[in-house]
């Protein structure tokens, strides 16, 4: 018989020896979220007084300027639909206001872009480079109003450029500068690029000293000169650089405000207004705050689509 002295325990498996046990303190434990949704959290909470300020500063008066362009001007306003909007149509005066501020977009963005590019070539690693940045800079550095009353001694019917003129023998050539359509927009735009050509070269320049210098040295040696290595090699390095140029004088072109309205408050006869100042007129001086507020949401509707329209294809890359 057997007893149970002979008996022996029998040996675990393995699996069950090595299995850990779970603790009180394990047992008790939460289970933190995911890495992921905390750092999501934390991105949103860094984000949120950004988004706030930008809510209340931005998007809260877009929202009331856009309400208030479905209604008119009267008094008591009634809901107005898309009346304020086919003015762009009808009223003769903000059509050519849209006429002008193409003419400004196309002026703004290419004569910067083209004088920006050629005076930071011209002037890079020269012994006058200092003093030429210096020149094309200072303009810059002065506002919008001062700029306006420079060229308005330059540009009236007695002004500067006139008594050159007379003074060469070319009086012929004489005229009044603001007094005409499209006279007055093309030479608003040319004082406008003066001012604007200085941040446009700084860009460039440093564009142009990020530039690896073994590319530059590579084409050299593969017979790339003048135009062609200019043209192939750095150009397309300053890809990013230009894009900023153009994105920066776009927008400003579309808002420009302050040197029109120095020089010609829009004249004459409303002929040289853009949107900028089409707002103002019609919200303001005119007391049609419903036309107004219309003028104001399609001028922000264009930049915006401006914008994204130019960075989406220049900032896409090659091949997408």
């Amino acid at each position: 018989m057997s007893t149970s002295l002979d008996r022996q325990p029998q040996p675990l498996p393995p699996s069950a020896e090595t299995a850990p046990r779970p603790g009180p303190a394990a047992a008790g434990a939460v289970r933190r979220p995911p890495r992921r949704l905390r750092d999501r959290v934390a991105g949103a909470g860094f984000l949120a007084p950004a988004v706030l300020l930008v809510g209340a500063l931005l998007l809260a008066p877009f929202a009331a300027t856009l309400y208030r362009s479905f209604f008119d001007d009267r008094r008591i306003s009634g809901f107005a639909g898309l009346d304020n909007y086919t003015l762009f149509l009808t009223d003769p005066v903000l059509s050519r206001s849209v006429q002008n501020t193409l003419m400004w977009v196309v002026g703004t963005v290419a004569l910067p872009l083209v004088l920006g590019l050629g005076i930071a070539v011209l002037t890079d690693g020269a012994r006058w480079s200092r003093t030429a940045r210096l020149f094309v800079v200072l303009p810059y550095a002065i506002s919008g109003s001062a700029v306006a009353v420079v060229w308005n001694f330059i540009l009236n019917t007695e002004g500067a450029a006139n008594q050159v003129l007379r003074a060469f023998g070319l009086g012929s050539l004489a005229q009044g500068w603001l007094l005409e359509w499209p006279g007055n927009t093309l030479v608003m735009i040319v004082a406008n690029t003066w001012q604007s050509a200085g941040v446009a070269v700084i860009l460039f320049l440093v564009g142009l000293q990020t530039i690896p210098p073994e590319t530059v040295e590579a084409a050299s040696l593969d017979g790339a000169e003048g135009w062609r290595k200019f043209w192939y090699v750095i150009l397309p390095q300053l890809r990013t650089v230009s894009v900023i140029v153009i994105g920066t004088s776009l927008v400003n072109g579309l808002k420009s405000f302050d040197l029109i309205w120095v020089l010609t408050q829009g004249g004459p006869g409303r002929q040289s207004e853009t949107l900028a100042v089409s707002m103002y007129q019609e919200t303001f001086l005119a007391l049609r705050p419903g036309a107004g507020a219309a003028v104001a949401v399609a001028l922000t509707v264009i930049v915006l689509f401006a914008s994204w329209l130019y960075l989406r294809r220049q900032l896409t890359p090659k091949g997408d």
